[in-house]
């Protein structure tokens, strides 16, 4: 009875240590995050009851992997449009590394496309499926280039820091999710700093990253996958016709090459570290007019069919002669809506 309570004490205190602690304004990636990071891992293993400090508190790989698996299937059928390679590869590759008990690396995905075709949707559904919480899981970790590493002469201390970062929140989850936004925006060679953590190591400084997940966002290679649609829309092919084989080599060639992007010579391409290059077609008006009737019945409203063919005529299409993809996908679909609506 006395062991109990001393677990029962044990638990509270770490749901109330964040209350009694001064709030400050810190740094996305810093090193005091990382130590509180390592410290707290340690504190957890002396509780010898997990069910109950889950009960108080989010824990890592909480949620079974084959409900990960479901969730994440059942929410891109639902939500997502005109993405038939985004579905069937990202619920293969995020199933297969789930399952995978012996895994050899970490899940490395890199989503490319342009603006508004579904990439930080994708992220979102992925880490919704695995945590409750989803992006505000304190075991998901979102990384923006411009806000993050905005300065090109601090890139060195931007390399430090990420590796602190991501060494003490897989010291704390082996389970932890890095999603790296805007990576056509990202100084080149920033990237490769974290090479080590998605390389076949088992163990580096006691540490093993195999269960980790890492999620890349760009907007560089649009213009090749647009360019593989254009040619079987043109050939009087479909789109569901495209298969990954058609794109995910001269995909990888493109950002590779691409001066302007963070993966821009990167050695997680040379090394082939990256283990789906997945394209994100352009989305064509009956797309729009789908992420239309799905956000108004997100409001509550009832679907007024007049209304989402007005929004998806208002969008803006090309190439200039055929206007066959909307320029900004189905990005602005919300504010649009708040146009028509008196919400």
């Amino acid at each position: 009875m006395k062991l109990r309570r001393g677990v029962l004490r044990a638990a509270l205190a770490l749901v109330l240590l964040p209350l009694l602690t001064p709030a400050g304004a810190v740094e996305p990636i810093s090193l005091g995050l990382a130590i509180a990071g390592a410290a707290a891992s340690a504190l957890t293993g002396f509780i010898s009851y997990p069910r109950l400090y889950c009960y108080f508190r989010e824990c890592c790989l909480h949620r079974h992997d084959q409900r990960a698996a479901a969730a994440l299937q059942e929410n891109l059928d639902k939500k997502l449009f005109g993405q038939h390679l985004v579905s069937k590869v990202v619920v293969k590759a995020v199933r297969g590394f789930l399952n995978n008990t012996n895994a050899k690396k970490p899940l490395a995905l890199s989503l490319h496309g342009w603006t508004g075709t579904g990439k930080n949707f994708v992220s979102k559904i992925v880490a919704e499926s695995i945590y409750k919480r989803g992006l505000q899981s304190k075991y998901v970790h979102q990384f923006v280039a411009t806000l993050h590493f905005p300065h090109a002469h601090s890139i060195n201390l931007y390399k430090d820091q990420l590796q602190l970062w991501i060494r003490g929140n897989v010291s704390i989850c082996p389970r932890s999710i890095f999603i790296f936004d805007e990576m056509d925006k990202m100084h080149a060679g920033l990237i490769d700093s974290i090479k080590p953590f998605l390389d076949y190591y088992e163990l580096l400084d006691g540490v093993s990253y195999r269960q980790a997940i890492f999620i890349f966002l760009s907007n560089a290679g649009a213009e090749k996958i647009t360019e593989v649609a254009l040619d079987f829309w043109r050939n009087g092919r479909t789109r569901e016709e495209i298969q990954l084989t058609d794109i995910q080599n001269a995909l990888s060639v493109s950002v590779f090459n691409n001066r302007n992007s963070g993966f821009w010579h990167s050695t997680l391409i040379d090394r082939n570290l990256i283990d789906y290059f997945i394209p994100f077609l352009p989305l064509e008006y009956k797309h729009v007019k789908m992420c239309v009737r799905v956000e108004i019945e997100s409001r509550g409203y009832t679907v007024d069919e007049d209304i989402v063919s007005r929004i998806a005529d208002e969008m803006t299409y090309f190439p200039r002669e055929e206007r066959i993809y909307s320029d900004k996908g189905c990005k602005t679909v919300d504010a649009k809506l708040d146009y028509y609506y008196d919400f």
